[in-house]
């Protein structure tokens, strides 16, 4: 039996732009994608802290070291600027495997600029 257990997570980042005209997506600094092993175009669950909205899309590279967290498409409308957001992507494994996987996750301050708390991200 598989089950779906939380792989990558990205806590309090700030939503630093909104573009309803764009393919739906959500753009996230490479660096801090890198952080926590998430892959380019893999699917996420976004969670927004500010109003409780949430919803599915899939990620995309911004500019390593931008700090950006750019909700696009139709996800557009259900997110401000200055936003708090988080950030999830899961793994399907087997039981055995599930049992000692740890997450990789950050959790961000300052308008991305600071991780002030990190548990099994990468360097």
């Amino acid at each position: 039996m598989l089950v779906e257990m939380l792989k990558s997570k990205i806590l309090r980042a700030e939503t630093t732009d909104s573009r309803i005209d764009y393919e739906g997506s959500l753009a996230i600094d490479q660096a801090l994608m890198d952080k926590v092993g998430m892959l380019p175009y893999e699917k996420i669950l976004v969670g927004n802290i500010s109003n409780g909205h949430r919803f599915e899309t899939y990620a995309i590279p911004a500019p390593r070291g931008s700090g950006t967290f750019s909700v696009r498409g139709a996800a557009a409308h259900l997110g401000n600027v200055g936003d708090l957001l988080v950030i999830m992507s899961f793994a399907q494994m087997d039981e055995k495997e599930a049992k000692s996987a740890k997450p990789r996750t950050i959790t961000l301050a300052d308008r991305n600029t600071k991780i002030i708390k990190s548990q099994n991200a990468l360097d």
